[in-house]
């Protein structure tokens, strides 16, 4: 990676980070649905009224509006708003770097080193005794949520490097447009009076949470995110997600007090570890056979 797109993929870790503060104040202050709706629909407009057409078939730039919009978002938000721990959460969904290489593999042949399945394995674990916590308590529908979150930023990912070397700023902007109504409807039917009541009277806390969810999770840390796995291999890219936790875990901390219990403090060593032997993992593997020699 060139120093400005590691650069970029900083800058994408720290949004998408800082995101779950305003995930878990928003639900507060309205139903996670309508929330999410309102996140992508200021996310498409006015943009779309200033942002040319991304050059890809429409198929594909609603496919990733729904998959991240309705799928990872609409879920996420459910999550937070079922108990999920913001700061939890945000490592948890990190099983998406993952998927997306294990589905690069599937439909990209993009075929995984040792040292990425190793490091998927140690995730993985870790995932497994988060949940054997999880499932004591009656907080496992959210952490079950989140995972089929991150299966969702997974089949994402590989859906934007289908698109090819793109404008991924118009891109993310155009594919904001196929997840509102869908979402709107969804809330409506599920959350109904409160979502109602949330539309009219809107308080200014809400509106600072869409506005950041809107135009710093979704259109810098996603439209960064997009850009960049259409330029590099998805093993490449993935793993800088590992900053995602830690901004998220850090901030949640600070900002709502939220402790892990040490069961899911040790699955979240595990998962750490995983995510960092994915991304120095073949460095420091050919550095000690540099030294070898």
């Amino acid at each position: 990676m060139s120093p400005r797109d590691i650069l970029s993929a900083l800058v994408a870790a720290l949004a998408l980070g800082l995101a779950f503060i305003a995930i878990k104040i928003g639900v507060g202050q309205a139903p996670p649905l309508l929330l999410t709706a309102l996140r992508f629909a200021f996310a498409a407009v006015p943009a779309v009224f200033f942002v040319p057409r991304p050059k890809a078939p429409a198929l594909l730039v609603a496919l990733y509006g729904l998959l991240i919009g309705v799928g990872l978002f609409g879920l996420m938000f459910l999550a937070i708003a079922q108990g999920m721990p913001a700061g939890l959460a945000s490592l948890v969904i990190q099983l998406q770097a993952f998927i997306t290489v294990f589905l690069a593999w599937a439909f990209l042949r993009e075929r995984p080193t040792a040292v990425q399945m190793s490091a998927a394995s140690l995730a993985l674990l870790g995932i497994v005794v988060i949940g054997s916590a999880r499932l004591g308590g009656a907080s496992l529908r959210p952490f079950l949520l989140v995972i089929a979150a991150a299966l969702c930023w997974g089949a994402a990912n590989i859906v934007g490097k289908r698109a090819g070397r793109i404008d991924m700023f118009a891109f993310t902007i155009w594919s904001s447009l196929a997840a509102p109504a869908p979402l709107l409807a969804l809330s409506l039917f599920f959350e109904g009076p409160r979502a109602v009541a949330a539309l009219a009277h809107p308080s200014w806390t809400l509106a600072l949470c869409v506005a950041a969810l809107a135009y710093g999770g979704t259109v810098v840390g996603f439209g960064l995110w997009s850009r960049l796995l259409a330029h590099y291999p998805a093993a490449e890219v993935a793993p800088f997600a590992l900053l995602i936790p830690v901004v998220g875990m850090v901030s949640g901390w600070l900002v709502f007090a939220e402790p892990l219990s040490p069961i899911e403090f040790a699955g979240a060593a595990l998962v750490m570890a995983g995510l960092s032997l994915n991304v120095l993992g073949e460095r420091l593997l050919a550095h000690g056979i540099r030294q070898f020699r």
